[in-house]
């Protein structure tokens, strides 16, 4: 125990050695312990409880109306399904303190004055979110809802509105009918200087009674954009803009001194956070009604069954196998009524050259309907387009589910294979296949060739069918015509709801396997797929029964061509069952039963940039770095008591790599959250088995089965606009190499078309060791594009000498143009500051990269450096024919924008293709104007200067006229500046880390002595 806390303290110094900024409620649980103020509200705290009592609400009011319901078990039957949907929420919502593009923007944090604004940005958000819920795109509705929540939770801890003695929401923000505050304009004073890390009545008289209405305000944060003498300042020991007048600061985001100077107002800013939260969620399900509210957050809904279907003239008996299983499948729903909801429905045909379209439903009488209207008819011949039915079954279904795919083909479109695997690890999907011609049976000529072959192909070409099920945790069975019906049993067996894994291993030689059944499991299922040859079944008191053979005392066997399909018997022996099996050649096992208890978990690393807390890793995790590992466990009742020690990471023949010690989050939310901390990711991969007891001491396990696949390189989306049709929109990534100098080759696909020219989908670049670069992708949405259209972009990167890759999956949605007038100005968000200033300024120089866009639809005009003796470099890309989307740049450059110029003519191929220039503007130079077609685009822009002039400014003007100042300052010279304008607080900042270093090393000093 003394081990497991020391763990836990001395990750939490070493985040404190590096205290990040706060600028909002701390986003999740893990800001509370560095910023020591285990009592602070989060963002993340706020919005699972509201969604957690809403929906608790509704299923009671739902429950008395049909015949009453015990309230412990509505919470325990929640499902999997809703966590990870309210985990998608909370994500959202911390994600806008993290991602690089909403980070440091007001407009999302209700911060300097920028009320009107975020006001806006507010209830596009809500649009949104209800066009999305209503057209049943709930994962990108869950994405948005989570954006509407932070912004909405920030303007109570960074306004005067609690200050003003406000004892109600602040309704005009959604509710634009009601009547609204007037904003302070920038020439009022709003503060009075503070000093002190507690800040009592800064606030000046018209801000909190006034001769007729006070004025609402908004503080100001750190250096963008600059703070007009006598405003508020956010606060907190490392806000730079405290130290201007007004000094001090308001923001409630914590209970601590240290981060926010209006700390003693917390609880009352987290009480109308949290009740506008809560309004939100009500007003919502009004809107859209009880039903829809609860498919949004996936309550109580049954998995979702998806069928990938192989429509050739030589899929009959597979056709009518799968048809008669969905029918039983139905049929055992209605009967059970156990869930509110029907669950989704998906079919997905394919064949040669035709894939789709998706059929998707939730209405049970529909899907059988489309099932009974399909036909095995032409084709023969093999391969067939399998992969473009499967990615496009994956972008449909709901995370967590399962689908299987019904084909006797090989894949025709193989280039598809590593968006696929995307797909699958991003949505946590299993993929099973169950193929009806086996390659070792018509090698040996036991096996009639059911198709046609237009080539030689070769025995292994199914080898990419086994590599995707393996990766997911799903299955690929090679069976006959004649026993198709008794393996599709397999989709009855695993698309019940409350389905747990047991054990999930795959071997290539004889093994001895052992699982754990405990009290609260039921209906145990064991697949095991394979040549088996021998198979003994042992139970925790030592009965044995031989297996193929009768029905013993353990279980009953069902044995078809490819699958031995084996249920253990009622009344179930708890504790540690074995299975000894020997095989010809590779053997999947895989064990599965019922029970509410299971768990989700992400991987995450501290964000130290400017808001403190855990940000989620996106794609696979590095090998060799350290990360957290974040689990929350689900299914147990709040009266159930249970706790959980460790997780164990298990390669892929089920051995044990590393054990990684679980701590409690200290999070004050319903299911259990908990952290551990792993020093060094391992370089295979890798499934992950929970571990704990019960109230009992009776031990419990839960094994997640994908496959983790740990790489060297990095995908991180730095921006992601909304898609308009008839308009081309831009999104930037940037690439990391954490291995040695490597070639990578870079693909980009989504399922409608707007990335013209699929063959220029796929590119190859050079990455450094230890570096990385920028690129961007454009997508042109047609004119007729359907809006509400949710677009999946997948993007993956692999080494052209390794394993080693890696993915990123972006979901844009298409939406209405916006006819009204355009008032906000645009914005520049700082991507990095590099300083290396010494003491001499004329022997460093400092550098920094940001994000340009507008924050409107008119789109930017022109770009001019005002002040600043450095230099500021745009990158050009004229585009004439055929644009190529990952063009060819100087790795050095750090601008990467399809950035259209008229200050100087292009540079033009005669072969018409793309050219590069890099424009590169002075202070004194005229604006550079942007062409209109590059609006709506993000630009990067990079600023050089010596030490000596440690400020510039940028000014943006938009084709509506709306223009900003962007200043930007080097971090050295600023920290100098910070100390020459606040002398009476000149020894503060290194006095308050000081001590709070000395804290954080008492505390660890005294546990160690424990």
């Amino acid at each position: 125990m003394c081990k497991s806390v020391s763990i836990r303290v001395t990750t939490l110094l070493c985040g404190l050695l590096f205290v990040p900024i706060c600028q909002a409620f701390l986003p999740n649980f893990w800001s509370r312990v560095l910023t020591l103020s285990l009592d602070s509200s989060t963002h993340q705290y706020m919005t699972e409880q509201a969604i957690l009592n809403i929906t608790m609400e509704t299923l009671s009011t739902i429950m008395e109306q049909a015949q009453g319901g015990d309230k412990e078990e509505l919470h325990t039957g929640l499902g999997r399904g809703f966590w990870h949907a309210v985990g998608e929420v909370a994500s959202a919502n911390a994600a806008m303190d993290f991602l690089s593009s909403t980070r440091s923007d007001p407009i999302y944090h209700f911060d300097s004055e920028r009320v009107d604004g975020a006001t806006e940005m507010l209830r596009d958000f809500w649009s949104q979110t209800l066009l999305l819920t209503k057209s049943k795109e709930y994962q990108g509705a869950r994405r948005s809802l989570g954006q509407l929540f932070h912004s909405l939770q920030d303007f109570y801890s960074h306004s005067n509105w609690v200050e003003m003695g406000k004892q109600d929401i602040y309704l005009h923000l959604l509710h634009p009918e009601e009547s609204a505050v007037p904003v302070a304009s920038e020439d009022i004073p709003t503060c009075a200087a503070c000093y002190r890390f507690t800040c009592y009545n800064n606030l000046l008289e018209e801000m909190i009674r006034g001769e007729t209405e006070p004025l609402l305000t908004t503080g100001y944060f750190s250096g963008f954009p600059d703070k007009p003498a006598g405003k508020c300042s956010h606060g907190g020991i490392l806000d730079s803009s405290r130290h201007h007048g007004a000094e001090g600061g308001i923001n409630k985001d914590s209970r601590s001194p240290l981060f926010s100077p209006h700390h003693y107002l917390h609880k009352e800013a987290a009480r109308l956070a949290a009740t506008a939260t809560l309004r939100v969620l009500q007003d919502l399900r009004e809107e859209v009604g009880p039903k829809s509210f609860l498919s949004l957050f996936s309550v109580q809904q049954p998995p979702a069954l998806v069928f990938v279907m192989d429509t050739t003239g030589s899929m009959f008996e597979e056709i009518t196998a799968a048809r008669l299983r969905a029918f039983s499948i139905i049929q055992a729903r209605e009967r059970s009524r156990r869930t509110i909801l029907p669950g989704t429905f998906i079919m997905v045909p394919f064949h040669d050259p035709d894939f789709g379209p998706v059929k998707e439903t939730d209405s049970p009488d529909e899907f059988m309907l489309f099932m009974g209207n399909l036909l095995a008819l032409g084709g023969g011949d093999e391969p067939e387009m399998c992969l473009s039915a499967l990615q496009l079954a994956l972008t449909h279904s709901p995370p967590l589910s399962e689908i299987f795919v019904f084909t006797d083909a090989s894949p025709k479109d193989h280039h598809l294979q590593s968006a696929v695997q995307a797909l699958i690890l991003e949505k946590q999907i299993k993929v099973n296949f169950l193929l009806t011609e086996d390659p070792s049976l018509t090698s040996r000529g036991r096996l009639l060739r059911k198709r046609k072959r237009r080539e030689t192909l070769s025995p292994d070409r199914f080898s990419l069918y086994s590599s995707l099920s393996s990766v997911s945790g799903g299955m690929t069975i090679f069976t006959t015509n004649k026993d198709i019906h008794k393996v599709s049993a397999i989709v009855e067996d695993t698309t019940t709801s409350s389905k747990v894994t047991l054990l999930h291993v795959e071997s290539e030689t004889d093994s001895l396997n052992s699982f754990r059944v405990d009290g609260g499991v039921e209906n145990v299922k064991l697949h095991i797929i394979g040549q088996i040859t021998y198979c003994e079944l042992i139970s925790p008191s030592g009965s044995r029964q031989f297996l193929p053979g009768s029905d013993g005392p353990l279980a009953e066997l069902v044995s078809s061509q490819g699958l031995f399909r084996i249920c253990l018997l009622a009344p179930l022996e708890t504790g540690v069952w074995q299975l000894v099996m020997r095989a010809i050649g590779p053997v999947s096992f895989n064990v599965q039963g019922d029970s509410s208890l299971d768990f989700l978990y992400y991987f995450a690393k501290e964000a130290n940039e400017t808001h403190p807390g855990l940000r989620k890793v996106e794609g696979s995790p590095i090998a060799g770095t350290t990360v957290f590992l974040v689990v929350a466990v689900t299914g147990l009742s709040p009266n159930e008591d249970a706790s959980f020690s460790h997780v164990t990471l298990l390669g892929p023949s089920g051995e044990s790599l590393l054990k990684v010690l679980l701590n409690s989050s200290s999070s004050l939310w319903s299911e259990e959250e908990l952290v551990g901390h792993m020093v060094s990711v391992p370089i295979m991969p890798f499934s992950l088995r929970l571990s704990g007891t019960d109230g009992k001491g009776n031990l419990l396990e839960r094994v997640s089965s994908e496959m983790i696949q740990p790489t060297h390189v990095q995908i991180q989306v730095l921006s992601a606009p909304h898609l308009l049709p008839g308009q081309s929109s831009t999104v930037m990534f940037e690439i990391s190499n954490h291995g040695p100098d490597r070639h990578f080759v870079l693909s980009a696909e989504e399922e409608y078309g707007y990335l013209s020219h699929t063959e220029q989908h796929r590119n190859k670049l050079f990455i450094a060791e230890r570096s990385s670069v920028k690129r961007e992708i454009e997508l042109n949405t047609p004119h007729n594009a359907e809006t509400k259209r949710p677009i999946t972009l997948t993007l993956t990167v692999h080494a052209e000498d390794s394993p080693d890759s890696n993915y990123a999956v972006v979901y844009l949605t298409v939406i209405h143009e916006v006819k009204e007038r355009d008032t906000s100005p645009p914005a520049c968000s700082a991507l990095r500051v590099e300083s290396a200033c010494p003491a001499v300024c004329s022997q460093g120089s400092w550098k920094v990269s940001l994000i340009v866009r507008d924050r409107g639809h008119s789109g930017l005009a022109s770009v001019q450096l005002a002040q600043g003796e450095g230099i500021l470099t745009l990158s050009q890309v004229t585009t004439v024919r055929n644009r190529k989307h990952f063009p060819q740049r100087h790795e050095t450059a750090t601008v990467v924008s399809h950035l259209k110029l008229d200050k100087s003519q292009p540079f033009q191929t005669e072969s018409g293709h793309e050219s590069q220039r890099r424009i590169q503007l002075v202070n004194g130079d005229a604006p550079s104007k942007i062409s209109e077609g590059s609006e709506g685009k993000p630009i990067m822009m990079f600023y050089s200067s010596g030490c000596c002039a440690p400020q510039a400014e940028l000014v943006l003007l938009d084709r509506a006229g709306n223009m900003r100042r962007c200043h930007l300052i080097a971090s050295q010279q600023r920290a100098l500046r910070e100390k020459n304008n606040a002398p009476s607080e000149s020894s503060q900042p290194l006095l308050v880390l000081t001590l709070y270093h000395f804290l954080i090393w008492s505390i660890l000093h005294m546990l160690q002595l424990l």
